[in-house]
């Protein structure tokens, strides 16, 4: 499949046991997972690919919508001018980099690129 600029990519989920969620979620939907270190696991074959990064302390907002765009700096200019705030900075990770954000109403998000 091919990334598109804006379009919705992936879903992060937080989970306090990695094992424990990986058994669950093949046991119950037939997802199949890959590891990328001790703390985060991606799954495939749910209909939209995404991942679970481990977490030590108290899952409030367990879901991050990350979107796809192939030039983050440009995308992260817009999101600023258009009152946007930047949460986490442009970071890399195995495959790319991205970066977080909050919208006006408070909601985080992230930006990919594998570019």
């Amino acid at each position: 499949m091919i990334s598109k600029d804006n379009h919705i990519n992936y879903v992060e989920f937080k989970a306090k046991d990695l094992i424990e969620i990986k058994k669950f979620y093949t046991g119950v939907f037939g997802w199949v997972f890959t590891d990328y270190g001790p703390t985060y696991t991606a799954f495939s074959e749910s209909g939209l690919e995404g991942g679970f990064e481990m977490a030590e302390v108290e899952i409030i907002n367990g879901a991050l919508v990350v979107l796809y765009h192939s030039s983050l700096e440009t995308i992260k200019n817009k999101i600023i001018q258009s009152s946007g705030k930047i949460s986490k900075d442009i970071f890399s990770f195995p495959g790319g980099r991205r970066f977080h954000f909050m919208d006006p109403s408070g909601n985080e998000l992230a930006v990919w690129s594998d570019k």
